[in-house]
C-alpha cells in the first residue's frame, strides 16, 4: 500500500525526534492507528485530519512541548474539505503543523472515482488539476511532492525537514503512489491475459535468506506488509524464528527499503519470475546456476578441510 511506507517513514523519524500527536483521517490511511504502527492519536471525519490537529498547534522551538502536530489526509478527503477546513484555515490561523496528503490519484476510500487532481482522461469531468497548486493557491509557503512513497529514504529526510524547519506557517508534504489494490486489480488482468498468450512476462518478488535472517523482525513491525510472516529457523542452534514472504508479495519493495532504511541485516533479495521464457532466458538461467554451483562445491572443499 501507498500507506505503509508513509507510517514506516514516520516511525523512523520518531526514532530521532520523539513523538508527535498525530491526527488521522477516514481512509485506509487511518490503519495507521493499528499495529504495528500504532500511530495516531485522534480522528474526527472524512477531510478533518489538518482540522482535528488545529488544536495541537504551537510556536516553533525545540522543547519537546512545541513539537509540530502531524496530520494525515487522503486526496479524496482533500477535496471534500480538508482543502478549505484543514489547510486554508491553517494558513489563516497561522498553524505551523504538518499535513501529509496521501495521493492515490483518485478517491480510494469511496471506490476509486476521479477528482480534480485525478490525471486520468475523463470525458465528463475536468480532470488534471494538481493538489501542490491548490495548497499554494491558498497561502501554504512550505510544499513538498515526493513521487514514489516507496523511495523511503526521500520520505524519512523530507519528514525530518518538516519537523526540525524554522520555517514557519503550515507545512503540506504530498505523497504519491497509486494504491496498490487497485493496481493489482487492474494489472493481473493483463499479465494472465499475457500469460495465456505465449508473451514473455517478467514479475519480480521478494524473499528472505533463512540463512542470512537474525530473527529480529523489525521488518515485519516497521513495514506492516500483510505478505512478511514468520517460520522456523533452519539452523538449530538458534531459536528466534526467521521472517519469510509469503506469494501474496506483489513485489512492491517496502521491505527490502525499510530493510536498508532501518540499517537491517542484508537477508532480503529480489528475483524475477519470468513466465514463457525464451532461449535466451534458458541458456543464461542454465549458466547462472552451473557457475554458482561450481562456486559453492569448490567453497564446500575448502570448507571440508577443516572439518573434523
Amino acid at each position: 500500500m501507498p500507506r505503509a511506507p508513509i507510517f514506516t517513514a514516520i516511525k523512523l523519524v520518531e526514532r530521532e525526534l520523539g513523538k508527535h500527536h498525530i491526527s488521522a483521517d477516514i481512509g485506509c490511511h487511518l490503519f495507521s492507528i493499528l499495529p504495528p504502527f500504532n500511530l495516531g492519536s485522534t480522528t474526527m471525519g472524512y477531510g478533518l485530519g489538518a482540522a482535528s490537529a488545529a488544536a495541537f498547534n504551537v510556536a516553533p522551538g525545540n522543547a519537546p512541548s512545541s513539537k509540530r502536530a502531524i496530520s494525515l489526509m487522503g486526496d479524496g478527503g482533500f477535496w471534500h474539505n480538508g482543502l478549505t477546513s484543514g489547510i486554508a484555515n491553517g494558513v489563516f490561523n497561522r498553524s505551523d503543523n504538518l499535513t501529509i496528503i496521501i495521493d492515490n490519484n483518485y478517491a480510494s476510500a469511496t471506490g476509486g472515482q476521479d477528482l480534480l487532481s485525478s490525471r486520468a482522461v475523463n470525458d465528463s469531468r475536468s480532470t488534471g488539476h494538481e493538489i501542490e497548486r491548490a495548497v499554494k493557491g491558498v497561502g501554504v509557503e512550505w510544499v513538498r511532492t515526493i513521487k514514489r512513497t516507496y523511495d523511503l529514504k526521500a520520505m524519512v529526510s523530507t519528514l525530518r525537514e518538516a519537523l526540525t524547519t524554522q520555517e514557519t506557517g503550515p507545512k503540506v508534504l504530498i505523497a504519491q503512489s497509486e494504491c496498490m489494490l487497485n493496481l493489482q486489480r487492474r494489472e493481473k488482468k493483463v499479465v494472465r491475459k499475457a500469460i495465456a498468450d505465449g508473451k514473455r512476462v517478467v514479475r519480480e518478488r521478494f524473499g528472505i535468506d533463512p540463512d542470512t535472517c537474525t530473527g529480529d523482525h523489525s521488518c515485519i513491525r516497521l513495514s506492516g506488509c500483510p505478505s512478511l510472516s514468520i517460520r522456523d529457523n533452519p539452523d538449530p542452534l538458534r531459536l528466534d524464528p526467521v521472517a519469510m514472504v509469503m506469494d501474496s508479495c506483489v513485489g512492491c519493495g517496502n521491505c527490502g527499503e525499510v530493510a536498508h532504511a532501518a540499517v537491517l541485516c542484508p537477508s532480503f533479495y529480489r528475483a524475477q519470475i519470468v513466465s514463457n521464457p525464451t532461449r535466451w532466458d534458458i541458456f543464461s538461467q542454465r549458466l547462472r546456476s552451473a557457475v554458482i554451483g561450481w562456486l559453492q562445491s569448490a567453497d564446500a572443499r575448502r570448507r571440508s578441510r577443516y572439518a573434523f
